[in-house]
Parts: structure tokens; sequence; C-alpha cells
């Protein structure tokens, strides 16, 4: 089935915005946000339409939305420890949006967002400025002609302030990996607890499809050997049925007198 004119218009913005989330843009940008916007009615006119295409294809569409908003969400946040994990929960598109790409450019944008989402989590744990190179060294380029008395104490509490910092976002680190560790527990033991359930609803049925199996032999035996024995009855009778007529025409032609 030929694609509609919305589709092809769906699929022609949804391609530049994947090209937009692809380049590195100012945090001033607002276009891409309007376009996902865009996008999104698109995509709720498709699925009205009576000539939608088929829902795998509509779901693909949703999937590649639903990551580019995610992604632009996760812009917003503040630090880059709950970037990377707010990108860790986005899901990309399976499936290449035109016939020239190999690999869909969602799952190309998503890896890009996470290489760049751990190098500013790294820079921020190492303390690291915006050319790449930590700010204790900075600090102790600056002061090679030696400290003076009077900064001895600046350098010392910006020195805390450092250790602090690292110290809460390590922290912040550790709560989400435990609530995060807290949840998959939670999922294993109600997983566990449905397996188990299923266990024994399988070994329930497979019981009681053995009994009724040792049942069904024991009345098939039984029913085999009362045919067996009607059979045999029957065979009898008709023998002695057999042999009464044959002496009963015997008696008869000996006593009945002979025609003369």
């Amino acid at each position: 089935m030929a694609a509609s004119r919305l589709e092809l218009n769906l699929v022609r913005l949804l391609c530049r915005c994947e090209v937009m989330a692809a380049e590195k843009r100012d945090p001033d940008e607002w276009r891409l946000e309007k376009y996902v916007g865009a996008l999104e009615d698109m995509l709720q006119a498709l699925k009205a339409q009576a000539s939608k295409p088929a829902s795998e294809v509509i779901n693909e569409y949703s999937r590649k939305v639903d990551f580019l908003k995610g992604m632009l969400q996760a812009e917003k946040l503040t630090s880059s420890s709950e970037k990377a994990l707010a990108n860790q929960f986005l899901a990309p598109g399976r499936v290449p949006t035109t016939a020239r790409e190999r690999i869909p450019a969602t799952k190309t944008v998503h890896l890009q967002s996470r290489a760049r989402y751990t190098n500013e989590m790294r820079d921020e744990l190492l303390g690291t400025d915006s050319a790449g190179e930590p700010e204790l060294d900075v600090r102790k380029r600056a002061g090679v002609a030696g400290p003076r008395p009077g900064n001895e104490k600046q350098s010392a509490a910006e020195l805390d302030l450092v250790l602090q910092r690292h110290q809460s976002l390590q922290e912040k680190l550790a709560e989400e990996m435990l609530g995060l560790a807290r949840s998959l527990k939670t999922n294993t033991l109600a997983a566990q607890s449905v397996i188990k359930k299923d266990n024994q609803t399988l070994s329930h049925s497979l019981k009681m499809a053995d009994q009724n199996l040792e049942k069904l032999k024991t009345e098939s035996e039984r029913l085999e050997q009362h045919t067996q024995k009607s059979v045999n009855w029957l065979l009898w009778a008709m023998l002695i049925i057999v042999c009464f007529i044959f002496i009963s025409m015997i008696l008869f032609i000996r006593i009945m007198p002979k025609l003369k």
C-alpha cells in the first residue's frame, strides 16, 4: 500500500529531527523541540486515518518520536549523572527511517549522547575545566612562583569545596545505584514468585494428567475384559441354539410319517 502524504511528511520531518539531534546544538536552540511537537501531532493524525499503515510501522514511528522527546527532556536536566541515567532508559528506533541508512539514526544519536554524558560526568568527578585539564593542576601552574601566605586559606577552602562536591556526587550516584538495586531486587522477587506459582500449577496439572492416564488405562482394561466376556457368551449361546435346532429337525423327521 502506497504511503499517504501525511506519512511522507512525517518521515521527512523525522529525518530532519534525527539529523538535528546528531549535530551539536546551542543551548538556546528551540527548533528541534518545536519539530518534535509537530511530529507528535502528525503521528496522532496518522493513527486516526482510515488508510493508516501497519501497526508495526506506527509503533516504530512512536518509538522514535518518544526517543527524541525523552532526549530533549534529558538535556534539560542540570546534573550530568541525571542526564546519563535518563539516557539509559531511552529506547532508540530499531528500523532505519530511510533506505539509505544502515543503522537507525536514533541509535547513533543514543550512543553519541551516552558518550557525551559519560565524559561530562567524568569531568565533574575529576574536576577538569573546559580544556580538559585538571583544576588543581591549573591552580598549581598558576602558582608556580610560590603561593602567597594570604592565599593559602583560600586555596584550602577551594580544595575543601572541590572535595565536598566530589563527595556529594559520589553519594548521589551511590543513592541512585542503591535505588536501582532495590528496584531490581523487587522485580526479581516478583518474577520469582510468579515463576514459583507457575511451577506449582504445572506440577499439579502434570499430576492430574498422570492420574487421569492411569484411570483411563484401568477403564480400558476393564472394557476390554467385558467385551471379551460378552463375545464368549454370545458365541456359546449361538452354538447351543444351532445344536438345539439341528436336534429338533432330526426328531421332527423321525416322528412325522413319510408322505406317500
